[in-house]
C-alpha cells in the first residue's frame, strides 16, 4: 500500500496515511485537531529529483557496472 500525504485544512498539520490506491481521503481525521478536512498533497520525494539522481549504484555490492 502506498503512503499518502495530507495537509490539515484547518490547522496546516501535514501527515502521512497508507491507503490503497484510488482510496479517497474523506474520511481523514487530523492527528492535531480532529478536523476532517484534508487535502492531498504530492509527496517531495516524488516531485523532485531527476532520473540520474535516483541510481542507488550496484545491487548487493556487485562490481559489474564499476
Amino acid at each position: 500500500m502506498p503512503i499518502y500525504e495530507y495537509r490539515c485544512k484547518k490547522c496546516t498539520k501535514v501527515f502521512e496515511r497508507f491507503q490503497r490506491v484510488g482510496e479517497g481521503g474523506e474520511d481523514l481525521v487530523c492527528p492535531r485537531c480532529g478536523e476532517r478536512k484534508a487535502e492531498k498533497r504530492i509527496s517531495s520525494f516524488s516531485s523532485k529529483g531527476s532520473e540520474s539522481s535516483s541510481y542507488c549504484g550496484p545491487a548487493r555490492g556487485s562490481s559489474r557496472f564499476t
